[in-house]
C-alpha cells in the first residue's frame, strides 16, 4: 500500500488536477469520503485541505450542494 501524501502533497495534487482540467472551473469536487479513500487519508485531513483551498479562493462551498472549483481563481 502506498504511503499517504503529506498535506502539502495533497494540496499540490488537488491544484495540479484543477490546473490540468481534470477538475475544471465550475465542477464539483469529489466528496470528502471519496477523496479520503482516493488519497488514503483521514476525513479531517481532507477537510483541512479543502478549507485551505477555499481560503485561497481555489474552491468555493455552496451550502447544500457541495464544494466546487471556483470559476474565477483569486490566487
Amino acid at each position: 500500500m502506498p504511503i499517504p501524501p503529506t498535506m502539502n502533497e495533497l494540496l499540490d495534487d488537488l491544484v495540479r488536477r484543477i490546473n490540468e482540467g481534470e477538475l475544471p472551473p465550475g465542477s464539483q469536487i469529489p466528496s470528502t469520503s471519496e477523496l479520503a479513500d482516493h488519497y488514503n487519508l483521514s476525513l479531517s485531513t481532507i477537510h483541512r485541505a479543502v478549507a485551505t483551498l477555499r481560503k485561497q479562493g481555489i474552491l468555493i462551498g455552496r451550502p447544500g450542494r457541495g464544494v466546487f472549483v471556483a470559476e474565477n481563481q483569486s490566487r
